[in-house]
């Protein structure tokens, strides 16, 4: 998986992302380090970019933005995010 490092418990899936906030589109940079980098147009203003960051996962991963929790970094770049019900595999990100 690219070395994207993933945590499992209870029917969900942990991982961490950096994020890019005022880029010029949204997307998904690929992993670094153990971690999913991705570039996202909103601001880190009023969880504009955190609402960016489920809706792109959310179509990606195939899973309701409601299944996506933010557990730690709500107002930071790095973040850990717990995703309910996900399929691990489409994890598979290329590194770009």
């Amino acid at each position: 998986m690219n070395g994207l490092r993933i945590g499992q418990e209870q029917g969900a899936i942990t991982f961490e992302v950096r994020v890019a906030p005022r880029a010029s589109r949204n997307r998904i940079i690929g992993v670094q380090e153990g971690t999913l980098k991705v570039a996202l147009t909103a601001p880190p203003v009023d969880g504009a970019a955190n609402e960016a960051l489920r809706k792109l996962l959310a179509k990606t991963l195939g899973v309701p933005k409601s299944a996506i929790e933010i557990v730690r970094g709500e107002r930071g770049r790095n973040k850990l995010l717990r995703v309910q019900g996900a399929d691990p595999s489409r994890l598979d990100f290329d590194a770009r």
